[in-house]
C-alpha cells in the first residue's frame, strides 16, 4: 500500500494534469471520510468522489455530518455515492435485504439529518431500471459499474437529459491481448458470481457463457477498455456520445498501488 505522503502527492499532480475528479472505493468500510479529507487537503480545483460507500457499513448521519463538515471546509467539492452492496454485506448488519427500500431509507436518513446531504452532492451505484428512477429522483445521478458503452445508451434515455451520468470503466494499458484479458480478469473475475452484477451483464446482452471462467474474451472487451492511449480514448468518446457526462478510470493490471505513469499517460484524455 502507497504511504499517506505518495497519495497526497500523486493527487496534487492528478490535480495539475487537469482530472476533473479523483473517484476513491467505499463499499469495504473504513474511514472513508478521513481518506476523502486527505485528498482534498492536496487538491485545488478536482473533486473528490467516493465511488462508492455501502449504506451497511457506514450510518447516515455520521456521512451526513462528516460530508458538510467537509463540504465547508474545502469549497463542496466532495461527491458521496452510495451502494446497497449484497444480501450478505445487508445480514452483517442485522438486516434483510431489500434493495430499493433500503436505499430510498438511507436517503431518507440523509435527508433528514441536522446537516442533509444534498441531492446534487450524492449518486447511486445504480445498475437496474428501478435504482436508475431513485437515483434520478433523489440524486445528481448514477455511477454504474462494469458497464459497455450500450449501456451509457440506455441509462441516458432512461435518466433523461437532467441527471448525471458517470459509468466506471475499467483499463489496462496493454497492446497484446492476452496480456491484457489476464488482467482484467485478475481484477473484474470475482464480480462476476456476484448476483447484482451478474444480473446487470445478462440484461446488456450477455450470457451465462460469457460470464464463466472468469468472463469470454467477448464480455471482456466489451466492459474493459485495453490496448494503446487511442484505444482507451475510443472507449471514453464512446460512452460520451452514448450520453454520459463523466467517465471514471480504474487502471488494473498496472502492478502498483499507484500507477503514476498511466495516469499521466492518460491524463490527454480529460481535455
Amino acid at each position: 500500500m502507497a504511504d499517506p505522503g505518495q497519495i497526497a502527492d500523486a493527487a496534487a499532480e492528478l490535480d495539475d494534469l487537469g482530472w476533473g475528479a479523483l473517484w476513491i472505493p467505499g463499499l469495504g468500510g473504513g474511514e472513508i471520510l478521513d481518506d476523502s479529507e486527505r485528498l482534498l487537503q492536496a487538491t485545488r480545483s478536482t473533486k473528490i468522489a467516493v465511488g462508492v460507500l455501502s449504506i451497511w457499513r457506514h450510518q447516515a448521519s455520521e456521512m451526513a455530518s462528516g460530508h458538510e463538515r467537509l463540504q465547508d471546509k474545502y469549497g463542496r467539492r466532495l461527491i458521496l455515492g452510495f451502494g446497497v452492496s449484497d444480501p450478505a454485506a445487508a445480514q452483517s448488519a442485522g438486516h434483510a435485504y431489500r434493495p430499493l427500500s433500503d436505499m430510498g431509507a438511507y436517503l431518507d436518513e440523509l435527508d433528514q439529518a441536522p446537516t442533509p446531504v444534498l441531492a446534487e452532492e450524492r449518486v447511486i451505484a445504480a445498475l437496474g431500471p428501478k435504482m436508475m428512477e431513485l437515483a434520478a429522483r433523489r440524486t445528481a445521478g448514477v455511477h454504474p459499474f462494469m458497464v459497455t458503452p450500450e449501456h451509457s445508451a440506455t441509462a441516458r434515455e432512461q435518466l433523461g437529459n437532467g441527471p448525471l451520468l458517470a459509468p466506471y470503466q475499467a483499463v489496462v494499458l496493454e497492446r497484446d491481448p492476452e496480456k491484457a484479458r489476464a488482467a482484467a480478469r485478475d481484477f473484474l473475475g470475482m464480480f462476476l458470481s456476484m448476483g447484482a452484477y451478474a444480473r446487470s451483464l445478462l440484461r446488456q446482452g450477455f450470457t451465462a457463457e460469457d460470464l464463466a471462467g472468469g468472463g469470454s474474451d467477448r464480455l471482456i472487451d466489451a466492459v474493459v477498455a485495453w490496448g494503446d492511449l487511442e484505444d482507451i480514448g475510443d472507449r471514453v468518446r464512446a460512452h460520451h456520445q452514448a450520453g454520459a457526462d463523466h467517465v471514471c478510470l480504474h487502471v488494473v493490471g498496472a502492478g502498483s498501488d499507484l500507477p503514476l505513469p498511466e495516469w499521466r499517460e492518460l491524463a490527454v484524455l480529460t481535455g
